[in-house]
């Protein structure tokens, strides 16, 4: 008899799994809001995909007189700029602290605990502090990202260096193999499938981190907007925006992952459980 517990979806039994929860939030969804809009046909909590439709015109398909912009493909720009650029950054950073510190004993002694501090202060708490030192420009809520995900990322980097087996290291020093070419022919390539990995999982408190600085101090932006119309209760901007954000943020996870794959095939099993 075949357990459960080897039993693997294929092709379209895996997709189709995949949509029946989101259909069942969607039809839940609907359902609520057509009971809603039964009682208060003026109801704003719930708003009916009619109304998100013709919001969603608005915010996607039209001009703002007062900037000249559309206004979410302006929020998307700007939002994305930030978050590439801090993440971009970060992940350089990973790279270079992280192999530092895991290959290199006096590295590891001198920056092991500073960032080891630094991870476990909420970043959030420390926004005051970068707008008092950065101004309220692009640059204040690109280090909040930055401080947010960095510390994480080269704790996760430095470990996964250190734990390379020692006699690769041992192999390539007899070899004659100094340590830059130790760090950038034995450690860098198996640290690259890791920094994505890293890069995933981070994604979702870079948005946290992106869009409480824009909902504090911005003019643009995906979460400048979500908290400009929450005063009118405009469920039906707030909703659309939300679901955007989730799609991008989707949409970058995949592109991760397909490099990921592409560029180093071997980190991922073909027979493993993800």
């Amino acid at each position: 008899m075949r357990r459960l517990l080897n039993a693997r979806p294929r092709g379209g039994a895996r997709l189709l799994l995949g949509l029946l929860p989101i259909a069942a939030l969607v039809m839940l969804y609907l359902v609520a809001a057509e009971a809603r809009h039964a009682e208060n046909p003026r109801d704003k909590i719930l708003p009916t995909p009619a109304a998100m439709a013709q919001s969603i015109e608005v915010m996607a398909f039209t001009t703002d007189p007062r900037t000249g912009q559309i206004p979410l493909v302006a929020d998307t720009r700007a939002s994305l700029t930030r978050l590439g650029t801090a993440i971009g950054t970060a992940a350089v950073t990973t790279l270079v602290l992280g192999l530092g510190i895991g290959l290199l004993p006096f590295v590891r002694a001198g920056l092991g605990p500073l960032v080891a501090a630094i991870s476990v202060i909420p970043p959030i708490a420390v926004l005051p502090i970068l707008f008092i030192v950065f101004g309220l420009g692009e640059t204040s809520k690109i280090v909040l990202i930055f401080v947010g995900v960095t510390p994480f990322m080269v704790r996760d980097m430095a470990s996964h260096v250190s734990a390379i087996p020692e006699e690769q290291i041992v192999k390539a020093q007899t070899l004659g193999a100094s340590t830059w070419l130790v760090a950038l022919k034995v450690a860098l390539p198996q640290a690259m499938p890791r920094l994505i990995n890293s890069l995933r999982f981070s994604l979702g408190p870079a948005w946290v981190f992106l869009i409480s600085a824009e909902a504090i101090a911005s003019d643009v932006g995906l979460g400048y907007r979500i908290f400009l119309v929450r005063r009118y209760l405009a469920m039906d901007i707030i909703l659309p925006y939300v679901a955007w954000i989730s799609l991008l943020a989707v949409i970058i996870d995949l592109l991760l992952l397909a490099w990921s794959r592409a560029a180093f095939g071997w980190a991922h099993a073909p027979g493993g459980r993800r």
